[in-house]
């Protein structure tokens, strides 16, 4: 070989090292395992399924339920701390008034609707996905262990926290004392198996084991699969229920229809057919104050609603509705949630027709019902005309001005104001607000000299409207007119009732489950899980004990059985596997021939 060759030769070889050297050091710099085994060891890459296999282990495990559980009680606290819209509208406009800064970023945020917010949503399903996901594994392994046999008892009894080893009574045979044991262990409500010697091992004798406390992990898990029951039972509840106010005068009623209520805030899936067909009328309302003076002077003391119901099958029935005794129909619940004062008010126009004659509820302000309320005559001519005022029960005029000084109506007073124009948005069939008058596009009414008309009315009185605008009056114009509008009755003055209409098909299932939950809460903290074995060895008698966690129950227990089956040994007998006077532990023997340790 020429000197060329062997100079080619050797660059080719110092090639090879450098590339081979340079494959290594890029191997090495990727964290890959190269081929003579140098380098870190390969991490396999999790890819898809693997992260989603990841993510979904991490999601069902009882930490992650915990803290999202956790994250749920957080999350609702805003919805008790802000006014929510479909529980109290008016409570959110006051708080927008008074907080003009803050109220607008907390719309932003759903903090008005906490409850139906994207965020509350997405903690609900994830913690209702991480508990389903935890405990229908665990809900199976807990079925499986409860149609299991108990444990094998194991060899070494005397490494057990509790151990006692006691003779049996003199010709007491090995299976009538393994009977014995398994008899006491059941009337102890321990599951039992009992495994008699085979044949040709006498000698090592038979065994009882025994094992009660699975009452522990089933309470446990009939707390989470609660969580989970009422999970589905509140949205059950967001989903399927509705509720309606509506105010109703005696003398009169409502359906069970949208249109009849003052206020309707349905749930999701709730359309206004799935309403169930039922009718109330109000026949009388009983209400009672405490007159006697004192610090409770004019307090209420008791209500009572006389209603007529008809279910929806034509069938009329009396019944009463009083505080926290709701009206049960159609499946809903009808609350007696108010009452109030509903003056008769009737007005004529320039051409002397009735255009409005009916009662008008003016809400409670106060303690002693001093009330405010609208009327709107939409029918009058020329010009449409509305009235705002005040209603006094008892009534007092001082210093202070008009006020009320007691609920009941012993001297009522009522004061009008009035207004003519156009109404506004009533007139185009929007909803609007039957306690407010819009008067943007109205003028207040003047008496001759230019100054503001208004009146303070007593029952059965009328008065002029100036402008030769027809009259207004505090009661029924006659008796045909009260016969056509109020069944009868000439009462200028009668109550009326608030009610609140729930149906709510979520309510007893989440009762339901919330007792469940505690109830298996409890179980499982105060269910103690124990293990109990018993040995036949020869003329010994092996008694141990098990606990899963912190149990000062089980030593007297293992005691007491110990005793049921024979008497300690001397300390100075030879015991099993050791010298005299030692337990089969090696351990010095006690007073009664116990092991020290637990």
């Amino acid at each position: 070989m020429s000197a060329d060759q062997g100079a080619d030769q050797g660059a080719d070889r110092s090639t090879d090292r450098d590339g081979r050297g340079s494959d290594v050091g890029a191997a090495a710099a990727r964290g890959d395992r190269t081929s003579d085994g140098s380098g870190p060891p390969v991490q396999p890459r999790l890819g898809v399924v693997g992260t989603l296999r990841f993510v979904w282990r991490q999601l069902t495990s009882m930490r992650v339920a915990l803290l999202l559980l956790l994250l749920l009680a957080v999350a609702a606290v805003p919805g008790s701390v802000v006014p929510q819209t479909p529980i109290d509208p008016a409570a959110v406009v006051a708080y927008t008034e008074e907080h003009p800064v803050l109220a607008p970023w907390l719309e932003r945020v759903g903090a008005f609707d906490v409850y139906s917010s994207p965020w509350f949503s997405a903690i609900y399903l994830l913690l209702f996905v991480s508990l389903v996901g935890c405990v229908l594994p665990r809900s199976r392994r807990q079925w499986t262990a409860w149609r299991s046999r108990p444990p094998r008892t194991p060899s070494r009894l005397e490494r057990l926290p509790e151990h006692r080893v006691v003779v049996p009574a003199a010709g007491t045979t090995a299976e009538a004392t393994l009977e014995a044991a398994a008899a006491e262990l059941r009337r102890r409500r321990y599951r039992v198996d009992v495994r008699t010697p085979r044949e040709g091992a006498a000698a090592r004798g038979g065994s009882v084991s025994a094992e009660k406390g699975h009452l522990r992990e089933t309470g446990n898990l009939v707390f989470h699969l609660s969580l989970v029951g009422l999970l589905l039972a509140l949205a059950a509840s967001s989903l399927l229920s509705y509720r309606a106010q509506v105010v109703v005068p005696v003398g009169q009623g409502f359906s069970n229809t949208v249109a009849r209520y003052d206020t309707f805030t349905p749930g999701v899936w709730v359309q206004p057919d799935d309403l169930a067909p039922f009718t109330v009328a109000l026949d009388g309302l009983t209400v009672d104050f405490e007159e006697a003076l004192g610090g409770q002077y004019g307090a209420p003391r008791d209500f009572e609603a006389q209603v007529e119901v008809d279910r929806g099958d034509g069938d009329v029935e009396s019944d009463v509705i009083r505080v926290n005794e709701p009206l049960h129909a159609g499946g809903a619940e009808i609350y007696l949630a108010g009452n109030g004062y509903a003056p008769v008010i009737t007005v004529t126009d320039s051409e002397d027709r009735v255009v409005y004659s009916e009662p008008t509820p003016f809400l409670a302000q106060d303690d002693f019902y001093s009330s405010v309320g609208v009327v709107k005559v939409l029918g009058s001519r020329p010009e449409q005309m509305g009235f705002t005022g005040a209603f006094l029960p008892t009534a007092v005029v001082d210093d202070l001005g008009p006020r009320s000084i007691y609920p009941d109506a012993r001297d009522p007073l009522l004061v009008l104001t009035g207004f003519v124009g156009d109404l506004g948005a009533v007139n185009d069939g929007r909803p609007v607000n039957v306690y407010e008058l819009d008067t943007q596009g109205m003028e207040q009414m003047t008496r001759d000299d230019g100054t503001p008309w208004s009146v303070a009315m007593t029952p059965g009185r009328s008065v002029e409207l100036p402008g030769g605008r027809g009259t207004l009056t505090f009661g029924y114009p006659d008796a045909t007119e009260a016969e056509s509008v109020a069944g009868g009755t000439l009462d200028a003055l009668p109550r009326f009732a608030g009610l609140t209409v729930r149906a709510d098909p979520g309510r007893l299932p989440a009762l339901g489950f919330s007792v469940l939950a505690i109830a298996g809460l409890t179980a499982s903290l105060f269910t103690p899980r124990r293990r109990v074995f018993v040995r036949v060895r020869g003329d010994r008698v092996e008694v141990a004990g098990l606990a899963r966690g912190e149990d000062a129950g089980l030593a007297a227990e293992v005691g007491t059985l110990a005793r049921t089956l024979g008497t300690s040994p001397r300390s100075d007998a030879p015991a099993p596997g050791g010298p005299a006077g030692t337990t089969p532990t090696g351990r010095e023997s006690g007073p009664t021939g116990t092991t020290s340790g637990s």
